[in-house]
Order: C-alpha cells, then sequence, then structure tokens
C-alpha cells in the first residue's frame, strides 16, 4: 500500500487533499516502517496495540482500514484501495474544489475571504473569475486574503 499512497500524496500535492495514517505497531517498528518506506505524510502512532484510543474511538477492527473524509468531515466511503481509491479520492477533491466557488459567495465576510484563500492556494476551478470578483468585495477583511 505504501507505494500506491506515496503516488497519491504526490499527485495530490496542490489539491484540498490530505493523508492522515495511524498506526499500532510497535513504536520501533513504525520508526523503521517511516524511514524505510519514505512515508511523508503525517502518521499518527496508536500506543503499540491494535486497541488503541485512536482505533477504539474510530471503531476500527480490522488493518488497515481507510476512511475516505470529505472536506465538511463526513466520512464518505471506506476500505477502497487501487484504483477504486483514487476514483473517490478524485471525486471528493472535484467536489471540495467545486464547494469553494460555492462559499466565496457567502454572506459571511470570514467564509468568503478563507474561499478565496483556498481558491488561490489550490487553483480552483473559475478562481481567477471568483477572485477578481472578490478584490472588489465591501469587505476588507475578503480584500486582504
Amino acid at each position: 500500500m505504501y507505494p500506491h499512497e506515496r503516488s497519491l500524496v504526490k499527485r495530490m500535492a496542490d489539491k484540498p487533499f490530505a493523508l492522515i495514517g495511524v498506526n499500532s505497531d510497535r513504536k520501533e517498528r513504525v520508526l523503521e516502517a517511516i524511514q524505510r518506506e519514505n512515508i511523508t505524510w503525517r502518521s499518527f502512532w496508536d500506543g503499540g496495540s491494535t486497541g488503541g484510543p485512536i482505533a477504539k474511538a474510530w471503531g476500527v477492527h480490522a488493518w488497515p482500514t481507510i476512511y475516505f473524509i470529505d472536506d465538511r468531515g463526513v466520512i464518505r466511503d471506506k476500505n477502497k484501495r487501487g484504483a477504486a481509491m483514487d476514483r473517490v479520492v478524485d471525486e471528493l477533491v472535484q467536489e471540495a474544489l467545486a464547494r469553494m466557488h460555492e462559499l466565496a459567495q457567502d454572506e459571511d465576510p470570514a467564509v468568503r475571504s478563507l474561499a478565496a484563500f483556498r481558491m488561490g492556494r489550490y487553483n480552483a476551478p473559475k478562481a481567477r473569475e471568483t477572485l477578481v470578483k472578490l478584490i472588489k468585495d465591501g469587505s476588507s477583511l475578503v480584500r486582504r486574503r
């Protein structure tokens, strides 16, 4: 799985995407795997047992377990691998990019400004047109971002 995860992290480097790992192996094995497998994404250690606090909180009973969480924090899918994993990730990233455009129209200046920042950061579809409009926004917070 590590090679595929590495390629996914690389492919999604400029997208609204995060891969977060949780490992329940002994600490020494985790540290060895990080070095050996060139794990560059966030990875948490769950106490060295399959009954660690993260596994308990998330109801994990089999390893590996993969959750796909959207930009609103909702679990949208589970345990896809290979091409199926790529399809789910691509779909969720596209939804997140589209939602940025919607949020750039929000009545709350804090929401609009954060959406503007993210649209620029991730080069979201129609970012240029939306950002040009937001430069003229009535809120200084939005214009500054």
